[in-house]
């Protein structure tokens, strides 16, 4: 197995939050240390794909090294996560002589996640042999059965999708891709899917709170939850 990190600098929503200090320690650092008790369990690599130097520097201060820098054309805003994480899994199988099986790519602006979870969610692809991924999920507060809507061919707006649903508990389950962290055999990587989700997907519940870093707000939130012990879990 292959343990995939990957974070460019130059971050516009979050100025260098990468590295930005969480909870008294560099965000980055959560992602490396559940990574290297999982790669303990399982006798995985871990690697980094990033173009910044001082991402590199402080990866390094927590135990991972990498000879990889991220080619430019994938340190921008358009280029797509699977490119990336294919790029330098090319890149280590090449470097170490190898040929992975299963690929985990945790994502660091999302590190609410724990090993349990991890352990989990693996033992859910390895006894489907059918499944090219699996990704983590929360249940969605929203449900496009009952409260989303979108613009109809008329111009007016309907519910994203039907059904006579009267009640948000009577529509079907729903979930938000909460982008924490992400399985992948490595056929996923020879099929030619562009994107996460395929028709061979499945996911992981997350039995607590995960969310995202997109915006400052995020991280002062989260900064907070964890400063006073309000996480109801063992990160």
């Amino acid at each position: 197995m292959l343990i995939t990190l990957c974070g460019r600098g130059g971050s516009k929503g979050i100025p260098g939050k990468n590295i930005r200090p969480l909870n008294g320690r560099p965000l980055i650092s959560i992602s490396i240390d559940v990574a290297k008790r999982f790669a303990e369990k399982y006798q995985a690599d871990i690697a980094l794909s990033t173009d910044d130097e001082e991402i590199k520097n402080v990866a390094v201060q927590f135990g991972l090294n990498t000879n990889y820098t991220r080619p430019e054309m994938l340190a921008t805003d358009v280029a797509g996560k699977i490119e990336t994480i294919a790029d330098l899994l090319f890149f280590e199988e090449n470097n170490r002589n190898k040929k992975y099986d299963y690929i985990l790519d945790l994502d660091i602006t999302s590190p609410l996640r724990t090993f349990e979870d991890l352990d989990s969610a693996f033992d859910l692809i390895k006894n489907d042999s059918n499944a090219l991924n699996l990704f983590s999920v929360n249940p969605s507060n929203r449900n496009p059965y009952f409260n989303m809507v979108e613009q109809q061919p008329n111009g007016y707006f309907g519910l994203i999708k039907k059904g006579e649903f009267v009640t948000r508990q009577s529509a079907p389950n729903v979930y938000d891709l909460n982008a924490s962290f992400y399985f992948y055999r490595r056929v996923f990587f020879e099929s030619g899917n562009a994107k996460t989700i395929t028709e061979r997907s499945l996911i992981y519940v997350m039995p607590h709170l995960c969310f995202d870093l997109d915006h400052l707000i995020d991280f002062e939130f989260m900064d907070y939850l964890m400063t006073n012990n309000k996480l109801n879990f063992q990160l």
